[in-house]
């Protein structure tokens, strides 16, 4: 009866409370949705385009908020006690997914100023103001959460988790930046070693915030993590000796290479990146090779 009890106490305390969104927290969110919103409409407002990086940035402006708001009415119905209880460390998500909300809308605001945002382009610096000001309050609830409430994380928003993050967003910034590889049988290689990694990286993700399905997987989740890793170095490092190779011989930067309108900086873009996710994935695999800042070691 005692499992029962607790159960039904906790049950008892997932009640609608408005007084959440009155919180520092709660303002923040609302801050958040707003701004996204309005950044989302405004550059919908402009115009499409058939950019790979206008319609990240879309995604992103139409992603975060949603998430956002799915947070926000988890914790105003006191969902997060029960889920807190039986599958997840709630705390840690909400934080982890600030985290990613600000590694997404910083980078984006970042990128639509550099491609939309011009001296004779005043729509596109207020698109790229609106972008920066989301980012700037994701940023906030970070520094809230790590800084004045001094919230730990025990994976999501602790370095294992945001290492998975943060190469599952490089990830997709070498996708969106793919081009010019279709006549090169050696570049296709390339992007094949980027895709095998990519849809792993979630489902790794995504079991370590679920606690009990860990629990309840036939394998070793660590050791499958570890050998993952040295998998994606290899690739990696692969794909940091072949895609400069193939892209750039005889191919030199033009003399007229504005980053926003050069081909030659896009593809210059997914070989510096490819060394950035390269030097994710070995601290990652160092770190977990040596069992230090939180990461397991099997």
């Amino acid at each position: 009866m005692g499992i029962i009890d607790h159960i039904k106490d906790t049950m008892s305390k997932a009640v609608f409370s408005p007084s959440t969104l009155l919180s520092g927290r709660g303002g923040l969110h609302m801050a958040q949705i707003t701004l996204s919103l309005v950044t989302f409409v405004l550059a919908a407002f402009r115009g499409g385009s058939s950019h790979t990086y206008w319609n990240y940035a879309m995604f992103t402006w139409a992603f975060c908020p949603i998430m956002t708001l799915i947070i926000t009415i988890i914790e105003m119905f006191k969902l997060d006690i029960p889920l807190n209880m039986f599958c997840m460390d709630w705390p840690d998500f909400a934080t982890g997914m600030a985290m990613s909300s600000t590694l997404m809308t910083v980078s984006v605001a970042i990128t639509y100023a550099n491609f939309y945002a011009c001296l004779k382009c005043l729509y596109g610096w207020i698109v790229s103001v609106s972008a920066s000001l989301c980012g700037f309050v994701y940023a906030l609830e970070v520094l809230k959460d790590k800084i004045l409430d001094k919230k730990k994380g025990t994976y999501l928003a602790a370095l294992p988790g945001f290492f998975k993050v943060m190469e599952a967003f490089v990830s997709c910034v070498i996708f969106i930046s793919l081009t010019g590889y279709r006549d090169k049988p050696a570049l296709i290689v390339c992007v094949i070693a980027y895709i095998i990694p990519f849809p792993i990286l979630p489902v790794i993700i995504a079991t370590n915030i679920l606690k009990k399905l860990k629990k309840c997987l036939p394998f070793n989740l660590d050791r499958f993590v570890f050998i993952f890793l040295v998998i994606s170095v290899v690739l990696y490092i692969f794909a940091a000796i072949v895609w400069p190779i193939f892209m750039f011989r005889n191919n030199p930067r033009p003399s007229e290479c504005p980053p926003s309108f050069c081909v030659w900086a896009i593809q210059f873009m997914v070989a510096f990146m490819t060394y950035v996710n390269l030097t994710l994935f070995t601290v990652d695999l160092i770190f977990t090779l040596l069992g230090i800042c939180g990461f397991k070691r099997t």
